[in-house]
């Protein structure tokens, strides 16, 4: 289920169109503090430049060497130490948010703009290292013969705690309870608000001072019982709401529709994505990194037919009041900064 969890989140994503911005399991450096780094589940990234490529389809993989090949007339990669990834394997896996490149301020991915019987067209792009939104995907199963999970709890904790380590926009409660935002300026004078009414203020500033290390922290969120109850939020559920700037709750009947429409009852042309997730297949192709190539396009044509529908599967636990397509529209703000000038 948890697996289920992140592909529904990355593909909503990249239905949001924010494909070429997004990296997977990236490192994370605590704000203030970079001796420590946690690796985060997806992370959106500001892009410097975007390429297209073509690519003969001669039924090989198509390696990050041959991507740099062709890329090498229009770009200086030697800047780059490549990576050895795969976009698509001989066994026609493809590799989600595929890296072929990292320099010390920027990361190279790419992707398949078209598909064709004789030759590919990709898309290259390169992402700064320092992403403006994370992602956290949280679910926890029950063991069988007892009521509760064991981990919950240390689990919520961990996310709590990225999520409260990771941005220049830090919480802080007053002796009633109120959650308060504080932020820092290059001169080390705090400024202090609401936190809602603050976060806003970022996102929708130009304020280059308030935008420069601020990263939205995301929580996507599931366990049916174990986090959440219709009656009640459960401890864990409370502390990772006191600690993402967003926490999204997938619910009962958005799951339960994802698995029965790819995967119980199919349609005739979703049986790709049936198949891909068969538990005989000699190797793994159902993760957010690696997915059957034809599984892929049925994902991405399920997710673009159905997204009004989809956004309608979530519960926004925090902010209170808000709506996932008003997260939508903040991150389409965080990636329209000129961030030449904040940084």
């Amino acid at each position: 289920m948890g697996t289920m969890v992140e592909i529904i989140t990355y593909y909503l994503l990249k239905t949001w169109d924010f494909n070429n911005s997004t990296s997977i399991e990236r490192r994370l450096f605590e704000y203030g503090n970079d001796d420590i780094t946690h690796n985060v589940e997806y992370s959106l990234h500001p892009i410097i430049k975007e390429h297209e490529v073509t690519i003969d389809n001669d039924g090989n993989s198509i390696t990050s060497t041959k991507i740099l090949k062709a890329l090498e007339r229009r770009v200086e990669i030697s800047k780059f130490k490549r990576k050895n990834n795969n976009l698509l394997d001989k066994h026609n896996i493809l590799r989600n948010a595929c890296t072929i490149g990292e320099s010390g301020n920027s990361l190279l991915l790419t992707s398949f703009k078209t598909t064709g019987q004789n030759k590919h067209e990709l898309l290259v792009f390169e992402q700064m290292q320092k992403p403006y939104a994370i992602f956290e995907c949280k679910r926890v199963g029950i063991e069988e013969g007892i009521k509760k999970g064991p981990q919950t709890i240390e689990k919520a904790k961990q996310g709590a705690y990225v999520a409260r380590t990771a941005s220049s926009l830090q919480k802080i409660r007053t002796d009633t309870g109120e959650k308060y935002g504080i932020i820092y300026r290059s001169d080390n004078k705090p400024y202090i608000k609401p936190y809602v009414e603050l976060m806003e203020e970022i996102i929708y500033s130009d304020d280059t001072e308030l935008l420069k290390k601020f990263i939205l922290t995301i929580g996507f969120v599931s366990n049916h019982g174990n986090w959440f109850t219709e009656e009640n939020h459960n401890k864990e559920l409370k502390v990772l709401a006191q600690s993402y700037d967003w926490l999204i709750f997938l619910t009962d009947d958005g799951l339960a529709q994802f698995i029965d429409e790819l995967i119980l009852n199919p349609t005739r042309d979703q049986e790709a994505f049936k198949s891909s997730y068969t538990a005989h297949k000699k190797r793994n192709v159902f993760t957010k990194v690696k997915m059957d190539f034809e599984a892929d396009a049925v994902l991405l044509k399920y997710f673009s037919h159905k997204l009004n529908e989809i956004e309608g599967w979530f519960n926004i636990i925090a902010p209170e009041g808000k709506k996932i397509t008003e997260l939508k529209n903040e991150l389409i703000e965080l990636r329209s900064k000129n961030r030449s000038e904040i940084l």
